[in-house]
Order: structure tokens, then sequence, then C-alpha cells
């Protein structure tokens, strides 16, 4: 679980203006997180398949905003992964 410290780490490095909290970038970003930490956490417990459905879902969610800042400004989009260090 993502703390609410964590959260405003993450809103402060990606936010495109001064009160941003729903970008599409800050919402990879949140998903990334999130994701980084299941991942790690089904390391530990492989059998926990309900939150491995949850995890299956964060990254459908971030597949389709990727998809959309693809569609809608390239070179947020390109930044926006470069960043992140996914997509490699």
């Amino acid at each position: 679980m993502i703390t609410k410290e964590q959260k405003t780490v993450v809103i402060d490095n990606n936010k495109t203006h001064e009160n941003d909290t729903g970008s599409p970038e800050v919402q990879v970003a949140i998903l990334t997180e999130r994701i980084r930490q299941l991942t790690e956490h089904l390391k530990q417990h492989p059998n926990d398949d309900h939150s491995r459905l949850g995890m299956y879902k964060m990254v459908g969610k971030r597949r389709r905003l990727l998809e959309y800042l693809s569609r809608k400004d390239i070179e947020r989009y390109r930044a926006i992964i470069a960043k992140l260090g996914i997509r490699r």
C-alpha cells in the first residue's frame, strides 16, 4: 500500500503545474509506484491471487492512460516513459 507521504512525493515529482493531481502523467506515476510495490509483495507471497488480480487491473489502467497520452501528445508520452523507466 502506498502511504500518503510516498504519494505526495510521486505527485510532486510528476506534476505539470502547481495544483496538478489528476493529469495523466501523475496518474501513471502513482500507478507505477503501486505496481512496483505489489510486484515486491508478490515475490514474497506468490499465492496471493487477489493482490495479483488487483495488480493486473492497475497495469491495464496504466496501459490505457499511456495510450491516451500517446494519442494526445507524443512528447509528453515519451517524457513520462523515460522518466519512470517503463516500456524498455
